[in-house]
C-alpha cells in the first residue's frame, strides 16, 4: 500500500488519508472513504491542491476485511462486533474465565499493522463484555501477513482466545473466631461472599469454629472432611486472624484430615498470607484478611480459577510477584504506609 500526498487531479478512487474540515471547522469528508468525483470537486472548492491518500496494491487486504478475518481466526464461543474503521471487538457470550494463549498472541502482534489487545489471561468475564479487540492500523495490510496470522491463530490445540463458562459450584464457608464475633465475621467477609456469588456459585454451608488449641484443630479437621464428604466443591476458610505459619492450626488441620498444603504465602500484596491446599481433590482456600475489602486483591485472581476447575500449584503463584503490588487498603491491621 502506498500512502502520501497526490495532486487533486490524481486522487479520484484513492482512499482519503485524513479527515477534511470545511471553512466553518466542520468535517466535510471522513478519512477512509474512496474519493469520488464529487469529493474531488468539494476539495477544489475549498482550495485544496493536494491531498493525502492511500492506494492499495493488488495483494493488499482492506482494513475491515483484514480485521474480520483475523478476529474470526482467533476464538470460539465469542461474539464478533464489527468491522468498522479496521476494528472488530470480541465479546463474551456468558459468565466465564477468559483463556488466552499468550505466546501465540505475542507472535501475531509482531506483524506490523495488525494488533490484538486482550484482557489478561484467566480474567473472569460476563456476557457481552469486550474481552479482546482487533485493530488494523493502516488502511490495508498485505495478504500474506493476514494469512500468516490466520495460520498462527489456528496452530494450537485450542482457540487462541476462548472462554471456559463457569457453572455453579457448591462452596462451604468456615469461619474461625470467638463466638462473640460470629456476626462481625459475617459482616466483615461479605465482600468475599459477594465474590463467590458474582461468579455464579453458592455458599451452601457456613460453619464457625474457634481456633484456640489442639481440640480446635481436631474439630476443624473433622469439619473439613465432613464438608468434603457432603459434596463441597470448594472450601473457603476465613477468620479473625490470618494463617501465620506453615504449622499453624489451619494447615495442620488440613493435613490431619488427610489433605495437603500446596502453598502458604504468595508474592502478592494485599494477599501475602493466602493458603491453598487440597483435600481429596477439593480445593481448600485459606483467605487472607484482605478478602474483607472490595478492592482488588489476591482472592480476585485465585477464586475464579478455582471455581473454573483449575488445579493450581505453587508454580502458578510465583510469577504473580511481577505486578503483584496492588493498591493497599486501610482496613488492614498493618497497612504498608505505616511501615517505617
Amino acid at each position: 500500500m502506498k500512502f502520501g500526498p497526490v495532486p487533486i487531479a490524481q486522487a479520484q478512487g484513492k482512499i482519503l488519508g485524513h479527515n477534511i474540515a470545511g471553512p466553518n471547522g466542520r468535517r466535510l469528508l471522513r478519512k477512509g472513504r474512496a474519493l469520488s468525483g464529487k469529493d474531488i470537486q468539494t476539495l477544489r472548492d475549498i482550495g485544496r491542491k493536494t491531498v493525502y491518500v492511500a492506494e492499495l496494491a493488488p495483494d493488499d487486504v482492506g482494513e475491515n476485511e483484514a480485521a474480520r478475518r483475523v478476529a474470526a481466526a482467533l476464538g470460539c464461543g465469542l461474539r464478533l462486533v464489527g468491522p468498522s474503521a479496521g476494528r472488530v471487538n470480541l465479546l463474551a457470550t456468558g459468565l466465564g474465565i477468559l483463556r488466552v494463549d499468550v505466546e501465540r498472541l505475542y507472535r501475531i502482534n509482531q506483524y506490523e499493522g495488525i494488533t490484538i489487545a486482550t484482557l489478561k489471561n484467566h480474567t473472569p468475564v460476563h456476557q457481552r463484555q469486550i474481552v479482546a479487540t482487533v485493530k488494523i492500523i493502516p488502511f490495508a495490510v498485505p495478504q500474506n501477513s493476514v494469512c500468516h496470522v490466520e495460520s498462527i491463530a489456528n496452530s494450537g490445540n485450542r482457540a487462541l482466545i476462548s472462554i471456559d463458562m463457569l457453572t455453579p459450584k457448591r462452596v462451604s464457608m468456615i469461619f474461625s473466631g470467638a463466638v462473640s464475633i460470629h456476626e462481625k465475621l459475617n459482616r466483615d467477609f461479605q465482600p468475599l461472599k459477594q465474590r463467590i456469588e458474582n461468579l455464579g456459585s453458592e455458599i451452601t454451608t457456613t460453619d464457625y469454629i474457634p481456633l484456640e488449641d489442639e481440640s480446635s484443630e481436631v474439630t476443624l479437621a473433622e469439619t473439613l472432611d465432613r464438608r468434603r464428604a457432603a459434596g463441597a466443591q470448594l472450601i473457603v476458610l476465613a477468620g479473625e486472624t490470618a494463617i501465620m505459619d506453615r504449622h499453624d492450626i489451619v494447615p495442620r488441620a488440613l493435613e490431619r484430615a488427610g489433605g495437603r498444603v500446596e502453598c502458604l504465602g504468595v508474592p502478592v500484596d494485599p494477599g501475602n498470607l493466602l493458603m491453598l491446599g487440597y483435600l481429596e481433590g477439593v480445593p481448600v482456600l485459606g483467605a487472607p484478611g484482605c478478602a474483607r475489602s472490595h478492592k482488588t486483591n489476591i482472592v480476585d485472581w485465585v477464586l475464579p480459577r478455582l471455581l473454573a476447575g483449575d488445579h493450581l500449584t505453587r508454580a502458578d503463584f510465583i510469577p504473580l510477584g511481577h505486578g503483584g503490588l496492588l493498591e493497599d487498603t486501610p482496613k488492614r491491621p498493618m497497612p504498608r504506609a505505616r511501615v517505617q
